[in-house]
């Protein structure tokens, strides 16, 4: 059956659906980049506003870190948030 298929045509929708992916995996990581830095910017915010601010610091990434690993799975552990609150810095 697939030598039915006309080579051209086969490529073409191969093209377009390889073209949509790409498009797709570059929105999805400008989201994933915006929402770390926008996360860090919140952190350093929270922080601030705190009162002992290097024990608060460390509460707010622990807790953070549990409740977003909870509700989100992997990638929230208290490295990473460490990580956005330096990316946003």
């Amino acid at each position: 059956m697939s030598n039915l298929l006309n080579e051209r045509f086969y490529n073409q929708v191969f093209n377009v659906l390889q073209q949509a992916k790409t498009y797709a995996n570059r929105a999805v990581n400008f989201a994933s980049v915006l929402a770390n830095w926008h996360t860090g910017r919140l952190i350093v915010e929270e922080e601030q506003n705190g009162k002992e601010r290097a024990q608060y610091g460390k509460f707010i990434i622990r807790e953070l870190s549990n409740r977003l690993t909870k509700d989100f799975g992997k990638g929230y552990d208290q490295t990473n948030l460490k990580l956005f609150r330096k990316f946003y810095l």
